[in-house]
């Protein structure tokens, strides 16, 4: 067992490092703040983002910017209807070896990375969306028979623009269970848009500073799966997942708008990503607050509405702030 001083060696460097990553991203990105801690709060829980909003919001900027500053290698898929499985994670080719003889040879696609941005992910059809499955829940591709391990650090981000919908393909609820965290994002204000302005149409160039190794992101990976969570704040988890389920003990608002409820997944990213929020704010054990403060990204793509829900506008947000209120009030009793 480690003592008290090394566990709060150990919290405070994640402190560090989170901070100075924190900081290398600002150094480029304008804003976003919350899309910028959820994004890094998803990838120390080793799980994939889902980001929804409108093109030209820095994205792809976002996931380079990542990369840079951790020393990880990226890619970028830009989903297409005519985009195919074998253009994501790779094909069998025919070569000659040096004898003459011809033989297969697997050339890899741009899933073996570090860091990948699946873009627009909603553009391509139900098949190559499939193409990202495996990848994501099990770190591995299978081509011809021969399974493929993606080594190291894997994180995807995919977006999804909600405004454009004509030529779309809805992710299918398997592939949206994947994805750890949904986070929205939203134009800049004001002066955040002049500061985009600013650095993007003159001369100035903003160069990102290395803020730690990928050996130092597997360690705060590790960190974040031995936080504490005490029984009472994971049974608050799970009876949150469970209120999101039509059925007598569920708030009115989910027995009239929701088919479907969230999957175990969802508790499990509520309590994951809640660890890694608790060690950014110094302390070692989860806490009501980090539940509440994670749970809207974390159940958002997993509540599935029913038809009343979709024609009456009804979110999902509002959905899990119901949940969470009822299920505060049963446990304060």
């Amino acid at each position: 067992m480690p003592t008290l001083g090394e566990i709060k060696s150990r919290v405070d460097s994640y402190i560090e490092r989170f901070s100075d990553l924190r900081s290398a991203i600002g150094s480029v990105i304008v804003g976003q703040a919350g899309v910028v801690e959820g994004t890094l709060l998803a990838l120390m829980s080793s799980g994939h983002v889902l980001l929804e909003g409108a093109p030209g919001l820095g994205k792809t900027l976002l996931v380079r910017t990542l990369g840079e500053a951790i020393g990880l290698h990226f890619a970028r898929i830009q989903f297409t209807p005519d985009l195919m499985p074998a253009d994501i994670v790779g094909t069998n080719i025919v070569v000659e070896d040096e004898r003459g003889d011809r033989l297969f040879r697997f050339q890899k696609g741009p899933v073996f990375t570090n860091l990948l941005l699946a873009d627009e992910v909603n553009r391509a059809t139900p098949k190559t969306q499939s193409a990202l499955l495996e990848a994501m829940q099990e770190r591995q591709v299978t081509v011809g028979g021969t399974t493929h391990h993606l080594d190291g650090v894997f994180f995807v981000m995919a977006t999804q623009n909600p405004l454009e919908m004509e030529g779309t393909y809805p992710l299918p609820e398997a592939q949206l269970d994947r994805f750890l965290l949904k986070l929205l994002i939203t134009h800049p204000d004001r002066s955040e848009l002049i500061e985009v302005l600013r650095r993007t149409t003159s001369q100035e160039s903003h160069q990102v500073m290395q803020a730690m190794t990928p050996d130092d992101l597997i360690e705060m990976q590790r960190l974040v799966r031995e936080v504490i969570i005490a029984p009472h704040v994971e049974g608050l988890a799970a009876d949150l997942v469970l209120a999101t389920h039509p059925g007598e003990a569920s708030p009115e608002a989910v027995r009239k708008y929701v088919r479907f409820g969230a999957s175990p997944r969802g508790a499990q990213a509520i309590v994951l990503t809640a660890k890694a929020r608790a060690l950014l704010l110094g302390r070692y054990n989860v806490s009501t607050g980090d539940i509440a403060a994670v749970a809207r990204p974390a159940l958002r793509h997993r509540i599935i509405l029913n038809f009343e829900g979709e024609a009456d506008g009804v979110s999902t947000d509002a959905i899990i702030d119901e949940a969470w209120r009822l299920v505060t009030e049963r446990n304060s009793r």
